[in-house]
């Protein structure tokens, strides 16, 4: 999936958008877009997940990417592209299945390690995929790429069918009400508050995403090979992560995924800021890099938060709660970060992300101090 990030802004200029403003507005709209759909939808499939299994809902989402993904190679204007990604959400939901499952499978005291390699993961295909992506643009074209995605997403669909899930949620549990759920969380106040931090985590680091190439063509002193160099700037962050989660995995097991958190907060603040003066694209990849290392203790903090604060008869409701944030935050992100950008300029957007996610880490650590 994450082949799409560096040739998306391309493929928008192909489809008869005009201007960096306009691309870049675009690329928040089209980027940003199915995570209304993901936001509504993903309780829901949660829901379903606690009452049927999550295996089921896995294989679903899987191969309704796939089908999605080859339907985008076929899109003819940038509303098509718009229609195809609400409709990607409607039935996507993979991750409000595949971390609880795991959650689920994993003992209690080796969850920040088991998020922490889920993570490692899901940012090795994230720093692969641009890389692969910017690539594959300029050998095979952009619309062929997108046939590559969808069926890599349906290769994905056909392994996950060998994955046993060995505990069943009670079923009896799904028909809760949403009031009387969250009357009945022990903590329900801190996994409300875990809801907010993922919500300005998302809305920081997707204000970035879809300008990025652009802020890349800024940058570099010829547009020759492009789409290979912002590749290679969306996967050096990418590559730290993969090579620092399961080390901040073992690192949340043994002093606390809630002391971890505030701190990689407080590392992709500080980082943020020099990102904004870069004058190559050299600099900005050894920040992302850096960036990423924080990156990395994140979300896996967060979902290891809420694995030792949720019931586990009620878990993928809450992680699709949790999701519902994400992707608000990802919306919202994506939306205001083109539109944001196209009004004040690329470089001020990496300082409203230091802004946003400082004060997130002294929030954390406050209620860390808490208890």
């Amino acid at each position: 999936m994450s082949q799409m990030a560096p040739i998306l802004p391309l493929y928008i200029a192909q489809l008869g958008v005009e201007g960096v403003g306009e691309i870049a507005r675009w690329s928040g709209i089209v980027f940003g877009c199915n995570f209304i759909s993901l936001a509504i939808f993903s309780p829901i499939w949660g829901r379903l997940a606690d009452r049927y299994g999550r295996k089921p809902m896995i294989l679903r989402a899987s191969c309704w990417l796939g089908v999605i993904m080859i339907g985008m190679a076929f899109a003819q204007s940038v509303w098509h592209l718009v229609a195809l990604r609400l409709m990607q959400g409607c039935l996507s939901g993979f991750q409000a299945a595949v971390v609880p499952l795991i959650a689920q499978e994993t003992p209690k005291e080796h969850s920040g390690w088991a998020m922490g390699m889920f993570f490692s993961a899901q940012v090795t295909g994230g720093l692969l995929g641009p890389l692969l992506g910017g690539f594959l643009a300029e050998c095979i074209g952009i619309r062929q790429s997108f046939l590559l995605i969808g069926a890599l997403c349906l290769l994905g669909c056909l392994a996950l069918t060998r994955v046993r899930e060995t505990h069943r949620p009670v079923k009896q549990t799904a028909s809760v009400g949403l009031r009387e759920l969250f009357a009945a969380l022990p903590h329900r106040g801190a996994i409300v508050g875990l809801f907010l931090t993922t919500l300005i985590m998302q809305f920081s680091l997707t204000c970035i995403q879809p300008i990025l190439t652009v802020y890349v063509k800024e940058l570099a002193p010829t547009t020759d090979h492009l789409a290979v160099i912002a590749g290679a700037v969306f996967s050096s962050a990418g590559f730290a992560s993969m090579l620092f989660a399961s080390r901040l995995g073992h690192i949340s097991d043994r002093v606390g995924s809630n002391r971890v958190l505030p701190a990689c907060l407080l590392l992709a603040g500080l980082v943020s800021i020099p990102q904004g003066f870069v004058t190559a694209p050299w600099q900005l990849a050894l920040l992302r890099f850096v960036h990423g290392i924080a990156v990395a203790g994140l979300m896996p903090s967060i979902n290891n938060l809420i694995r030792q604060l949720a019931p586990s008869s009620c878990m993928g409701r809450i992680y699709g709660f949790n999701q519902s944030f994400q992707f608000i935050g990802m919306f919202s992100g994506a939306f205001l970060g083109g539109h944001l950008a196209a009004f004040f300029g690329l470089r001020h957007m990496f300082f409203l992300v230091a802004i946003l996610l400082l004060v997130d880490a002294i929030w954390c650590h406050r209620m860390e101090r808490r208890g």
